[in-house]
């Protein structure tokens, strides 16, 4: 809660002005404001929208919240509740451990911004206004006067940093942005939350447990969204929601809490992971999943090259096609010159193995080089395997790879007379073969992520971050740079070629142009690098949540066609200007990122 305080009064001396917010209306009717417009959003999501059910989710039925309704209710309860914090009720105060508003700005600006887009789309799509019930109208005023109430509302002013009158960068920081921009900049920030105590241990293993079904929750409404205005909606609910949570501090408790139980935490995560294909009815979103998992496990693997060791690696889809292309020729399939069929755990280990060989083999003479001139090494590699793949056809080289025809055909995997290509009903379910693949993907993340981890924390793990930091200083202190380069390079390959196995006899048929540099689908090199990049170098979660994020909106975006990219790039841009450190960084990226922040009394090794 923000509290209205005014300087004391001295004799001969004015009270000094309450703080105000952005606009001129008095906080106390802001406050009103806010939770009246809460509550009437909340009455109109159980009101028609509109008189025709021609709008994707039926927005005409009185008392029950279909399709974008139960996203504005979603935003109205926050605001409801962010605005009846601030009044100290007691019981209340958890919710904003923060103490500020500006959860409430963002919480208002969620429901606003997804109901004015409803109500926008509802009139372009029908023909005008005229097609909107009094529903409609009623969530567009309310939603309006909740964001205006919130606006009204004081906020913290940051103080300025002491001024070095020998350092003459106070004079370009003053030239760098005007006051209006340092006054919006100061409404949406927040205090740092209060101090956490530490719960009894059931009470914090409850909460973890409620964060994982919660993200199973928003992941799977998000994965099942049946048309684009939905979808849409979506990302503006749960994009401006969790920069509510975040400014409200729960988002910070709920870290602290994790971090300390890390292993009940993976733990959870991975249990809310496998109940996901028993959400599903079919194998339509089980598909993306399984090819989520495969994105997000390569991501992980180039995370420790990238994101622990520091090396620019552009080629890496290679490695991806390096495994599927060992796993395919020995997979059983007619397209194969080799004419073998190795079991599951022989197919692994030959696309792993392979993919290790290459690592060596590229780098070895690569990585003795720094920066852009490896960087453009690797992205010469990855090329070159794609191409060289084209060319063993028996036409222009060696048939081995059938050029641009691939190997196709490929067999599904039997694990112990398991075949993971039908379906199977385990407790009352039926499990596809997207999902079958979806569960043996999950047990391959595991593993990754279990080498990720103890690498990270190790002897080795702590030389990669070392090389990261400054190669020329850890050289000095007696560190084998390019030993432990190539052991990096060799780990990523292996982990990229593992998943590589499991694409293969996923998509069925394994072509050089499923491995590019660039291309409107992932996965491909440029693609693996933003999801560490803005999922958080040197993380677990990061490189996991960023690729779910890279791979899921492309996929729901193809109706803007020939715009996709403009906007996917936008929202890029706009993440990496707020947020430069990654969705989930380690403190040392916040560090490096936002010099204000309190330096921590002990850094983050891995940031998992």
């Amino acid at each position: 809660m923000t509290t209205q305080t005014t300087a004391p009064e001295t004799p001969g001396t004015p009270a000094a002005p309450a703080p105000a917010g952005l606009i001129g209306i008095p906080p106390h009717i802001g406050r009103a404001l806010a939770v009246g417009g809460g509550v009437l959003t909340i009455i109109s999501t159980f009101m028609s929208w509109t008189w025709t059910s021609a709008f994707p989710g039926d927005l005409t039925v009185y008392g029950y919240p279909g399709g974008l309704q139960v996203l504005v209710l979603i935003g109205g309860l926050l605001t409801t509740l962010f605005a009846l914090a601030g009044y100290g009720i007691k019981g209340l105060r958890y919710v904003v451990p923060s103490g500020g508003d500006a959860a409430l700005k963002f919480a208002a600006l969620a429901a606003f911004a997804t109901a004015w887009y409803t109500v926008i789309a509802i009139s372009v799509e029908l023909g005008g206004v005229v097609n909107l019930d009094p529903g409609g109208y009623l969530v567009a005023i309310a939603t309006l006067t909740a964001f205006v109430g919130a606006l009204a509302l004081p906020f913290d002013q940051p103080e300025p940093d002491p001024i070095d009158p020998d350092d003459d960068s106070w004079e370009k920081f003053k030239n760098r942005s005007s006051h209006k921009w340092e006054t919006v900049k100061a409404a949406f920030s927040s205090r740092p939350p209060r101090p956490v105590g530490k719960l009894p241990t059931y009470v914090e293993i409850l909460v973890i447990a409620v964060v994982m079904a919660l993200g199973l929750l928003v992941f799977t409404y998000g994965i099942g969204t049946q048309y684009d205005e939905l979808f849409v909606g979506f990302l503006i609910t749960a994009g401006f929601g969790f920069a509510a949570l975040n400014k409200s501090g729960l988002v910070a408790q709920a870290t602290e809490i994790t971090s300390r139980h890390q292993t009940i935490t993976v733990w959870g995560a991975f249990i809310a992971a496998a109940l996901f294909p028993f959400t599903q009815t079919d194998d339509q979103y089980a598909t993306i999943g399984v090819y989520i998992l495969i994105f997000a496990t390569v991501a992980l693997g180039l995370n420790i090259v990238v994101g622990l060791a520091g090396l620019l690696d552009l080629g890496y889809v290679a490695f991806l096609g390096v495994g599927a292309y060992a796993a395919a020729l020995v997979s059983g399939s007619p397209s194969s010159p080799f004419g073998v069929h190795f079991p599951f755990w022989a197919a692994v280990l030959v696309g792993a193995v392979a993919s290790l060989v290459f690592g060596v083999l590229i780098g070895a003479p690569t990585l003795r080089l720094r920066g852009d001139y490896l960087a453009i090494v690797t992205l010469g590699f990855g090329e070159i395997f794609r191409i060289t793949a084209n060319n063993l056809d028996g036409t222009s080289g060696p048939s081995l790879t059938n050029g641009s025809n691939g190997i196709s055909s490929i067999p599904n995997l039997t694990i112990l007379g398991f075949d993971l290509g039908a379906p199977h009903t385990i407790a009352g379910f039926t499990i596809g073969r997207f999902a079958n693949y979806f569960l043996l993907m999950l047990l391959i993340t595991a593993v990754v992520v279990l080498v990720f981890r103890r690498s990270g924390d190790s002897r080795i793990g702590r030389a990669w971050v070392a090389i990261r930091e400054d190669e020329t200083a850890a050289l000095a202190m007696g560190i084998n740079g390019f030993r432990v380069k190539l052991i990096a390079f060799a780990v990523g390959a292996s982990l990229a070629g593992l998943a590589g196995t499991v694409q293969a006899h996923v998509t069925y048929t394994v072509t050089p142009e499923q491995y590019q540099f660039a291309g409107p689908i992932p996965p491909n090199s440029a693609f693996l690098l933003a999801a560490v990049v803005l999922g958080g170098m040197g993380t677990i979660g990061g490189p996991l949540i960023g690729a779910s994020l890279l791979y899921l909106i492309p996929n729901k975006l193809q109706f803007l066609g020939d715009y996709q990219l403009f906007a996917f790039g936008v929202a890029l841009i706009l993440l990496m200007r707020f947020r430069p450190e990654g969705l989930v960084a380690n403190r040392r990226r916040q560090l490096e990122f936002h010099e204000e922040a309190e330096a921590p009394t002990v850094l983050s090794k891995t940031g998992a």
